[in-house]
């Protein structure tokens, strides 16, 4: 195990990519801030090292909450080198007729103004640290490329993701800031479990979708990471090899 120390941040880390990449940090040697709105997730991956894990239950839609997070973790560690933006929620798969506005709201809230209120905290921090700069990673999407059926608040989410990616590069190069983004095709993780059973096609039809585990994403955010400063993945697709992407639509 590397014995580097460096600081990261990672949101959504109770569950799914965001705990695979969490345990990946923690065994490189990284000292991990482990966000999400459920305490108890937290707490079991920080268990897989609690000397180098700090559990910061926070919302990231809650402009105090990240606040309060990133303060924690400059309290504890003094700095932030990486922030895995990766919190994210979808909505039901309705007609988009029918799509009620509070669902546009909660994934809009969550995905793209959680990411920029966190991207905003970690980003004045690395401006001014010493050493300067840090790298933050978003977690895109191939619905960042393609869109699903009835998917229209995730995938417009997402898309704006990408726009704030190449914002966040551009407006961090002044200050050794790096930004990239990672989009992640049908990792296995709770919220991808149905597509073993069937998910809606372009076509009308339902079929089954296969599906990655999600540590080999964790690798890959974490090969992203430890990049020196003067180097940057900007975009990185992983994804389940003979899942209906390519060809799509």
């Amino acid at each position: 195990m590397s014995a580097h120390g460096r600081v990261a941040v990672i949101t959504g880390a109770g569950s799914g990519i965001g705990k695979a990449t969490a345990l990946a940090f923690l065994e490189d040697g990284y000292r991990v801030a482990l966000a999400g709105r459920r305490p108890e997730p937290l707490a079991e991956t920080a268990a897989a090292a609690p000397d180098r894990a700090l559990v910061v239950p926070a919302d990231v839609a809650d402009p105090a909450a990240v606040a309060a997070l990133f303060a924690r973790v400059v309290d504890a560690w003094g700095r932030v080198d990486v922030l895995f933006n990766n919190a994210g929620r979808g909505a039901r798969a309705v007609p988009l007729d029918e799509l009620p506005l509070e669902q546009w709201r909660k994934v809009i809230d969550v995905n793209l103004t959680g990411t920029f209120l966190c991207t905003q905290e970690a980003f004045r921090i690395m401006k001014r640290q010493l050493p300067r700069g840090g790298r933050i990673i978003m977690n895109g999407s191939l619905s960042a490329h393609v869109p699903r059926p009835r998917s229209a608040p995730y995938t417009a989410s997402k898309h704006a993701i990408t726009g704030l990616t190449k914002a966040v590069a551009l407006d961090g190069r002044a200050f050794d800031i790096a930004c990239g983004q990672i989009d992640v095709g049908n990792a296995a993780t709770d919220m991808t479990a149905r597509m073993t059973e069937g998910v809606p096609q372009p076509d009308g039809s339902v079929r089954a979708e296969p599906t990655m585990d999600a540590a080999h994403v964790a690798r890959a955010v974490l090969m992203m990471a430890n990049l020196p400063l003067d180097a940057n993945i900007q975009f990185l697709t992983v994804l389940a090899t003979q899942m209906p992407f390519v060809g799509r639509g």
